[in-house]
C-alpha cells in the first residue's frame, strides 16, 4: 500500500520538534526548511561562506535521523572555547565543509542525510543567499531576520532580497505530491512565511487538492504576533501567498498552567486567542485537541499528540 507524503513547511524550534514525533508514523516525510536565519554560527558561515545558513536545517536533519545518540549528540555540539570555532555547533560546520565538497548547499543537505540515515528528505526552500525584510506598519523596513522582531512594531508584510530567488524544484514537486500540507508550528513572519515567498512555492500551494493545515501557536510572540488572534495568523499567511492556502487549523484547547502565563506574561507573550467566528467566515476548519506539553520551563507542542492529529487527517 502506498504511504501518505506529508509535506512540512517551517523552520526554528517547532518544526524539529514535530518531526521527532511525526517520523514515528507510516508516512513519507517532506520537510521544506527556511533559509533565511542571519544570527549566531549560521549567520556567520552565510556570511563567510555565502552559502544558506544551516542552523535550521541541521535541527531537522538531527530530528529525523536514525542514529546512535552519541552521533546525534556529536552533530550538535557547539564549541564554546576554541577561539574561531567558538559558537559554531559541528553539524554547522559539516553542513558547510559538505556545500564546498559538492559544490552545492542542497547537495550538501542530501549527503549529509546519507551519512544521518534520515527518514525522509530534507529540502532548504531556495539555495541562493537570501535576506528576510520587513515593512512595518508604519512604513519603516528592517533588513536582517534577526533583527525584525526587536523593533516592536507591527509588521506589515515580510519580503525577500532578492526578489525572486531560485526556487528548489524538489520543495515545489514535494508540495505537488503531497497528501497532506503542514504549515508550522513555528514564528509566524520569519520561520514559516519565508519560504512561501520563494518562487514557485505559493503557486503549488494555491494549485495543491491536499488539504493544508496550519499548526497555530500557543503563544503570541513579542515583536512579531502581538495581539494576534488565530485568525491573524491565517490572514498574514494567506496575503503572502496571494490567495487562501489554508484550510484547517489545528489550535490547542488546553489552558496555559498560571504559573507558566505568568512567566510568558512578563515577557510581553499572551496565550493566542481563538476567533472562532471570524474563523467559520473565513471557511477554515477548526481542529481543536489539548496538544500542549510543558517540558524544559516552556509551553510547547506535543510532538506525539500533534502528529496523531495529523495523521488522523488522512
Amino acid at each position: 500500500m502506498k504511504r501518505a507524503n506529508v509535506c512540512v513547511i517551517g523552520g526554528g524550534t517547532g518544526l524539529s520538534v514535530l518531526l521527532r514525533g511525526l517520523k514515528t508514523f507510516p508516512v513519507d516525510i517532506s520537510a521544506i526548511v527556511t533559509v533565511a536565519d542571519d544570527g549566531g554560527s549560521s549567520g556567520r558561515l552565510r556570511k563567510e561562506l555565502n552559502i544558506p545558513p544551516p542552523g535550521d536545517i541541521r535541527n531537522v536533519l538531527v530530528a529525523l535521523s536514525e542514529v546512535e545518540p552519541l552521533v546525534e549528540e556529536l552533530f550538535q555540539h557547539r564549541f564554546d572555547d576554541a577561539a574561531g570555532l567558538t559558537g559554531h555547533s559541528l553539524g554547522n560546520l559539516l553542513l558547510a565543509g559538505m556545500s564546498r565538497i559538492t559544490g552545492d548547499f542542497a547537495q550538501g543537505v542530501q549527503e549529509i542525510s546519507r551519512v544521518l540515515n534520515v527518514k525522509g528528505k530534507v529540502i532548504p526552500a531556495s539555495n541562493d543567499h537570501i535576506t528576510l525584510s520587513a515593512e512595518y506598519t508604519d512604513g519603516s523596513i528592517v533588513r536582517g531576520e534577526s533583527n525584525i522582531s526587536l523593533a516592536g512594531k507591527p509588521i506589515r508584510r515580510v519580503y525577500l532580497e532578492p526578489e525572486s530567488p531560485r526556487p528548489m524544484p524538489e520543495a515545489v514537486y514535494a508540495l505537488e505530491q503531497a497528501d497532506l500540507i503542514v504549515l508550522g508550528p513555528g514564528s509566524l513572519y520569519t520561520s514559516i512565511i519565508p519560504s512561501l515567498l520563494v518562487p514557485g512555492m505559493k503557486e503549488a500551494l494555491l494549485n495543491s487538492k491536499a488539504r493544508t493545515v496550519y499548526i497555530c501557536n500557543v503563544m503570541t510572540q513579542p515583536g512579531e504576533t502581538d495581539n494576534y488572534s488565530v485568525a491573524d495568523h491565517i490572514q498574514a499567511i494567506n496575503n503572502h501567498a496571494g490567495g487562501k492556502v489554508v484550510n484547517s487549523v489545528l489550535i490547542n484547547s488546553q489552558k496555559v498552567p498560571g504559573d507558566f502565563a505568568a512567566v510568558y506574561e512578563e515577557q510581553g507573550a499572551s496565550p493566542v486567542v481563538v476567533d472562532e467566528d471570524r474563523l467559520i467566515r473565513m471557511n477554515v476548519q477548526i481542529i481543536a485537541d489539548e496538544l500542549v506539553t510543558t517540558n524544559f520551563g516552556a509551553v510547547r507542542h506535543d510532538a506525539m499528540k500533534v502528529s496523531q492529529r495529523l495523521v488522523s487527517l488522512l
